[in-house]
């Protein structure tokens, strides 16, 4: 007799025992995690809400899912429990520091290159220009306008050529007709 098919037999069976039972291990689990509900605790439950456990029966579990939400659940709607500081990061957003210790990442890389005082130093020192970010950027500052002003005072034909440039950059004015096709 051929011993191919008992062998794909036996292996077939020995599947079918490994996969019930590491669902009856599952089961198992999901069980004993839902004898443990107490009140306070905060749970998932399998539709996804998110809400406290205000009190346990031997079939049913009480949720308060806000305030003024009470909600009637079968224990086996039960998901999961959640620890407080996971409940609290996923319900009110607040993080828990683990590590307030720990040395803070500063925001911007100017602090990590230079100190304060020498930052100071550095901007007094530069021939840059403060800039004021809340100025109308299309007014010129009056340095500006001064400078041009004496630029423009000057005699001869460089004050003629200025001023034939200026009037061709300016657009023309026409009679209402247009160019466009």
């Amino acid at each position: 007799m051929n011993s191919l098919p008992l062998l794909v037999f036996i292996v077939l069976i020995a599947a079918m025992v490994l996969m019930t039972r590491s669902t009856k291990k599952r089961q198992q689990q999901a069980t004993q995690m839902r004898n443990e509900i107490q009140p306070g605790n905060g749970v998932r439950t399998i539709g996804g809400m998110y809400a406290t456990v205000k009190e346990v029966n031997e079939d049913t579990v009480l949720l308060d899912a806000g305030p003024g939400v009470e909600l009637l659940f079968a224990k086996n709607a039960i998901g999961a429990i959640l620890t407080d500081d996971e409940y609290n990061r996923i319900v009110h957003g607040i993080e828990h520091d683990l590590k307030s210790d720990a040395d803070v990442v500063p925001d911007d890389v100017s602090s990590l290159t230079e100190t304060d005082d020498e930052s100071a130093d550095a901007a007094a020192g530069s021939d840059d220009k403060a800039v004021d970010l809340g100025k109308d950027l299309g007014k010129k500052d009056t340095a500006e306008e001064e400078t041009e002003e004496a630029e423009n005072k000057t005699d001869g034909p460089a004050e003629s050529a200025t001023a034939e440039a200026k009037a061709d950059e300016e657009p023309k004015k026409t009679d209402g007709e247009s160019d466009t096709k």
